[in-house]
C-alpha cells in the first residue's frame, strides 16, 4: 500500500466522487471533501466534509495543507481560476478531471493527448462546443498554475452504478425487459465508454504516482462496436429480446433519435467521436472492468433507485419514441 496522504475532492457527492472518495479510503488516504452540502451520499466514516462554493465561497479551505487536490466537480473556468490561485502554495498536486469533449469537434479519427484542443467558442449556438471549450479552458488554468504538479484526465462517456443521468442505466433495464429493442446506427459504428470505477481507481493511482500530464481516459481495453456492445450488454443481462437494427442515420434522425450512449452518429462534428486512444493512460495504469461486469452492476443500482426516478426517466429513447420508430420503420416495407 502506499504511504497515507492527505487529500481535498473538489467535489465527492455526485456520480465520479462517492467511488473516488470510497477508494482513496479504501487505500489509506485521509480525505477531506468540499461541497456546497446539498446532497447526501455514502461516503467512509472518517472523511471530513467542508461546506462552501466554488463561486467564490472558498473560506473553508483557506489555511489548509493537502498533498493533493482532485478536482472533480468544475465546468467553469472562473471556479479553476479562484481554486489553483487559494490552493497553489498549499497542495502538491492539482489533478483536474476534464473531458474528450475538448477535441470537439471530432472531424479525425485517433485523437490523442497531443491533439490541439479549442480554448475559444466559435459558434455560441452549439452546446457540445461551448463544453469542450470550458473544460479546456479549465484544463489551462491548471496546467498554467501548477506545471508539472498538473494532471488532467480526460474521460469519454462516464458509465456504471450511480450514474447521476439516465443516458447509460436505459440499456441495462431495456435490454433485461427483452422484446423487439430497436437497435440505432450502424452494427459497426465504434463505440468507448469507462466505468467509473475504473476512472476513480486510475484518478488516485495517478496521484499516488504523483504523475504529472494529460490522459485520454477511455475505453474498453479493446476497440467495440455497437453490436458487440448490445451483445455483451444483452448476455449479461440475461436478456433474450431480439434486435431490429436501424441503420439510417436520416431516418433515426427523423425519428429524433441520434444518440443513446453508449452510440452517437459518427457523423458531421462528432464522425471521430468515439475513437480517441487510450495508450498513454493504459501505461501509466489504467485498468478496465469487463462490460458484463458493468453493465450488471448498473442494472442491480438503477433497480435500487427511488422509484419516481425510475417511472420517470430521461432516456433518449422512450418506450413510445422506440414503438413509434419501430412502427414507422416496418412501414416503410422491404426497401427499409
Amino acid at each position: 500500500m502506499p504511504a497515507p496522504r492527505e487529500l481535498l475532492v473538489l467535489g465527492g457527492t455526485g456520480f465520479i466522487g462517492p467511488h473516488l472518495v470510497r477508494h482513496a479510503v479504501a487505500r489509506g488516504h485521509r480525505v477531506t471533501i468540499f461541497t456546497r452540502g446539498r446532497r447526501e451520499a455514502e461516503l467512509p466514516a472518517g472523511v471530513t466534509r467542508l461546506i462552501g462554493d466554488r463561486d467564490g465561497k472558498l473560506g473553508a479551505l483557506e489555511g489548509r495543507r493537502f498533498d493533493a487536490v482532485i478536482d472533480d466537480s468544475a465546468t467553469r473556468p472562473a471556479w479553476v481560476q479562484m481554486s489553483t490561485q487559494l490552493l497553489k502554495g498549499s497542495v502538491g498536486r492539482y489533478l483536474f478531471t476534464s473531458s474528450t469533449g475538448v477535441y470537439y469537434p471530432y472531424l479525425t479519427n485517433g485523437v490523442d493527448e497531443s491533439t490541439p484542443v479549442r480554448v475559444e467558442a466559435t459558434d455560441p449556438e452549439d452546446g457540445s462546443e461551448a463544453y469542450g471549450v470550458a473544460k479546456a479552458q479549465c484544463e489551462r488554468e491548471v496546467m498554467q498554475t501548477f506545471g508539472a504538479r498538473g494532471t488532467v484526465v480526460r474521460p469519454t462517456y462516464i458509465v456504471g452504478p450511480g450514474d447521476t443521468t439516465d443516458r447509460f442505466p436505459y440499456w441495462p433495464q431495456r435490454l433485461a425487459r427483452g422484446g423487439e429493442v430497436l437497435a440505432p446506427g450502424r452494427r459497426d459504428d465504434a463505440v468507448q465508454l469507462i466505468d467509473v470505477r475504473d476512472l476513480a481507481e486510475f484518478m488516485v493511482k495517478l496521484v499516488e504516482d504523483d504523475r504529472p500530464g494529460i490522459f485520454n481516459v477511455v475505453g474498453p481495453a479493446r476497440p467495440l462496436t455497437m453490436a458487440g456492445f448490445l451483445a455483451g450488454a444483452q448476455a449479461a443481462v440475461g436478456g433474450t429480446g431480439s434486435f431490429t437494427w436501424i441503420e439510417d442515420y436520416e431516418f433515426l434522425s427523423a425519428q429524433e433519435i441520434t444518440d443513446s450512449v453508449p452510440w452517437v452518429m459518427l457523423k458531421g462534428n462528432d464522425m471521430g467521436h468515439m475513437s480517441a486512444r487510450n495508450g498513454r493512460a493504459v501505461a501509466a495504469g489504467l485498468g478496465f472492468r469487463p462490460l458484463e461486469m458493468t453493465v450488471r452492476d448498473t442494472l442491480q443500482w438503477w433497480q435500487s433507485v427511488p422509484t419516481e426516478r425510475r417511472e420517470k426517466p430521461g432516456f433518449s429513447i422512450t418506450p413510445e419514441l422506440e414503438a413509434r420508430a419501430l412502427a414507422a420503420w416496418r412501414a416503410r416495407g422491404p426497401a427499409a
